[in-house]
């Protein structure tokens, strides 16, 4: 089949040969590698990703989006250094490095771009969250939020950054976890009743799927909790509040006095967990009564990190245009006292100021056009982002 005819059945993506065959790039890329081309100028060039100011008030971000680009990078005769996926990063730090002909990876700016970008974002995000809620579980619940195309990535982000579960099917597969859920209101509304519903839940639901019941459809939150949590008692993990704006009020002294009665009445083993317009001061405004939160568009729709593209580097000169610095860099960090440097890679700064040994940042990503770099799984690189948590403020 033809892409002409692939397209007139398919949603509206670019396809991967699409992605893959530089298709999906800014025109001005193409026109001038057409110029260049009549011109019969060849340039070797060193090219770097950076990010000049992070949005709102962050002060780190997460660099993810690196396998994805690993597709783009497959078969180029190019030289790449950058970070680890999930590394942490802080503003005017060079997070990826390509050395090679123009030419040779000149179309695939726009797409690299989207990779780093959007994904990075979501893991930040995600980073955030979690880091606001203080060891409480966060599960991503953003896909309904985003195309579903892409769902898959914005998940995989959401669980690298710190999430602890995914509602998304797809994304769960991809990540090799089970995905994680409670139930919709519609099961509610259909059998038309909570308790109705928590049952039929556990009845049918295979028993190692946590009881979660959903308490906020009908009737007075507080009067539901203590219905399901009589009938169902030592089955019955949890209840979620997910209450529309328009009727929460007090969403903390809510959740505080469901708190009270279930403890009164014995059930101190049950957690709360809320969803809904959840994001990072709800999150610490909350964590007095929360035991776990649903987070959905404030990670699937976070804010880009926006990196660029700059040249720094043609034909062995280091170059850059306005407000860029030029030259090839090294990213450094002391290994005794911990300090962040950034350096001319010419300088070969081998030791800082304390006397510690300093080392690189920017690990060997291909060489020469062979895969250097070993791809961690998803639970290895949540892992490292989880320790590094420990070590920053939001």
């Amino acid at each position: 089949m033809s892409t002409s005819a692939a397209r007139k059945n398919s949603l509206h993506t670019a396809l991967p040969e699409e992605i893959l065959a530089g298709k999906v790039t800014d025109v001005y890329f193409e026109r001038t590698r057409q110029i260049l081309d009549a011109k019969g100028r060849r340039a070797h060039v060193v090219a770097e990703f950076i990010l000049k100011k992070f949005p709102d008030e962050y002060k780190w971000g997460l660099f993810t989006g690196l396998e994805e680009a690993l597709a783009v990078f497959a078969n180029m005769p190019i030289t790449v250094r950058g970070l680890p996926e999930g590394a942490l990063f802080y503003e005017e730090e060079p997070v990826l490095e390509i050395e090679g002909d123009y030419f040779d990876f000149a179309l695939f700016e726009t797409a690299i771009l989207g990779f780093l970008c959007q994904a990075s974002g979501v893991a930040t995000r995600a980073a955030r969250c979690k880091k606001a809620a203080a060891g409480r579980p966060i599960i991503s619940f953003g896909a309904r939020r985003m195309h579903p195309a892409i769902a898959p990535m914005i998940e995989r982000s959401a669980y690298i950054g710190g999430c602890d579960g995914v509602a998304s099917i797809a994304a769960a597969e991809l990540l090799g976890i089970v995905p994680s859920g409670t139930m919709p209101h519609a099961l509610i509304l259909i059998l038309g009743d909570t308790l109705e519903a928590i049952r039929a839940f556990d009845e049918v639901i295979e028993p190692q799927i946590p009881r979660v019941a959903l308490i906020d459809t009908f009737n007075d939150e507080k009067f539901e909790a203590l219905r399901v949590a009589e009938a169902l008692r030592e089955k019955l993990a949890g209840i979620r509040l997910d209450t529309p704006s328009n009727r929460r009020g007090n969403f903390v002294s809510l959740a505080n006095e469901i708190r009270w009665e279930l403890d009164l009445r014995g059930f101190q083993h049950l957690k709360i967990f809320l969803s809904g317009g959840i994001d990072e001061p709800k999150i610490l405004q909350y964590n007095a009564v929360a035991d776990a939160y649903g987070v959905g568009t404030a990670i699937s729709n976070a804010a880009v990190l926006d990196f660029s593209m700059d040249l720094v580097e043609i034909d062995g000169k280091a170059i850059a245009k306005r407000g860029k610095k030029s030259g090839r860099k090294d990213l450094l960090r002391c290994a005794s006292c911990g300090v962040r440097r950034l350096a001319p890679s010419v300088f070969k700064l081998k030791t800082c100021a304390c006397g510690g040994q300093l080392e690189s940042l920017l690990v060997p990503i291909i060489d020469n056009g062979k895969l250097v770099y070993q791809k961690p799984s998803p639970q290895q690189i949540r892992e490292r982002v989880l320790q590094q948590l420990e070590k920053v403020d939001l």
